[in-house]
């Protein structure tokens, strides 16, 4: 059996963590810069705030039904990931992470559990108890089950957060209420094609002839089909692939129109991807740096810069130097720019890099697992390069942003007796 583990409305719960006169209310999140909703919870969705449309569409509205409004706080989410999985964790032998709200746990490999339903809600009131964040959870045969599983105990009445899927009954009746837009990698022009076809539910899918719809489809239909009955056909990698490239780019909150500025924000953007890099124990062979005004500007102005290393590197020093040198190739009088951004290609397994007998390997190594190190220990950009600047103008816009409660010193709650 296997279980899904989905927070309700993640970013909106994890405001409301510290802020416990919040529950029950309507809250939303923006995304980057305040720009669009990305997050509003079931009250506020009652009031009638859709998800992905502008703020500035919705802000009217938001004060007349009195939402609470939150820009993105993504040190508070993660590190509010973090401990949830954790708790998660504990209820199973095998766990996979499969977003920042979300996560599978596989029982194959433990001891038959009495009640699984039990079993469920004990880890519901865990995750609430030690990090105040309500989830629901979904159990079943297959990956694709136990999705459909926790989309009921999610959206269908009754199931009260849980719902296991462990019998041919109950399979049928949660396939039968459930559209077939909802199904876990069924996307919306697929569902746009199975309704003309007749198919409107996961129940009428699951009785297609699999071969016959991987014809039409895909295999992938195929393996969706036969896990819809039960027969398991997906899982997760136990080992990821690294990554081929690694690219940090922001939108900026307030326009930059000084080259020192641009230096910062390019910069920022060179310690970011680095540390990504040696997180993963890759080397860099090649660095692209570009930056841009807004497409929908009047005149629309983007440059790019390409500098390849001597020797393949992660040092973030190196990196930095490497991107300030091409600042000047970048900036350009008038333009005022809206999007920067940095990435790292052509990489390598920094195990495998063949020394150059005759050049001496740029960066600090010593020096780099100390600096993650702190980072690491007293939280993101405890210490960064001067380069990337100290109070920068440039930063993402954030007007609406909440206390980071638990990583950052001057956040902490305070509580008074």
């Amino acid at each position: 059996m296997f279980a899904l583990v989905d927070a309700n409305s993640f970013y909106c719960s994890a405001e409301q963590v510290f802020r416990p006169d919040w529950r029950g209310k309507p809250v939303i999140v923006l995304s980057n810069n305040d720009g669009c909703v990305v997050a509003a919870n079931r009250q506020a969705k009652e009031a009638g705030i859709e998800k992905f449309k502008p703020y500035f569409q919705v802000r009217q509205q938001c004060e007349q039904k009195g939402v609470i409004v939150c820009s993105s706080n993504y040190e508070l989410y993660g590190d509010l990931s973090d401990r949830m999985m954790q708790v998660i964790g504990r209820f199973a032998p095998e766990q996979h992470i499969y977003s920042i709200d979300e996560s599978f746990l596989s029982f194959h490999r433990c001891r038959a559990i009495p009640n699984l339903s039990d079993h469920a809600q004990a880890l519901r009131r865990a995750v609430w108890k030690e990090c105040r964040l309500p989830v629901c959870v979904g159990v079943g045969t297959t990956l694709t089950l136990a999705k459909a599983a926790n989309h009921a105990a999610k959206k269908i009445s009754g199931y009260k957060g849980v719902c296991v899927l462990d019998n041919e009954q109950e399979r049928v009746a949660v396939l039968s209420r459930m559209d077939v837009g909802d199904i876990w990698g069924i996307g919306r022009r697929i569902t746009e094609r199975l309704k003309r076809q007749g198919i409107n539910t996961a129940l009428q899918l699951s009785r297609q002839v699999p071969a016959l719809m991987r014809r039409e489809f895909s295999i992938e239909m195929e393996r969706t089909i036969r896990e819809l009955n039960g027969e398991v056909c997906k899982g997760w990698d136990v080992a990821r692939a690294d990554k081929q490239q690694i690219f940090s780019t922001r939108s900026m909150g307030e326009r930059i129109v000084e080259e020192e500025c641009l230096r910062q924000a390019l910069c920022k953007h060179a310690g970011i991807a680095a540390a990504k890099l040696r997180e993963q124990g890759s080397v860099c062979s090649t660095l692209m740096v570009f930056a841009g005004n807004s497409p929908n500007d009047d005149s629309p102005k983007s440059f790019k810069q390409i500098h390849r290393f001597a020797f393949p590197c992660d040092d973030t020093a190196v990196i930095t130097s490497a991107v300030s040198a091409l600042v000047p190739y970048l900036f350009r009088e008038g333009v005022r720019y809206y999007k920067v951004g940095v990435g790292l290609i052509e990489l390598a397994n920094g195990k495998h890099v063949q020394p150059d007998m005759f050049n001496s390997q740029p960066g600090n190594a010593k020096l780099m697992k100390a600096f993650d190190g702190l980072n690491q220990r007293y939280g993101s950009e405890a210490i960064f390069m001067a380069a990337q600047g100290i109070s920068p103008k440039w930063g993402m816009r954030r007007e609406f942003l909440s206390p980071q409660y638990t990583t950052r010193w001057g956040d902490l709650p305070v509580i008074s007796c």
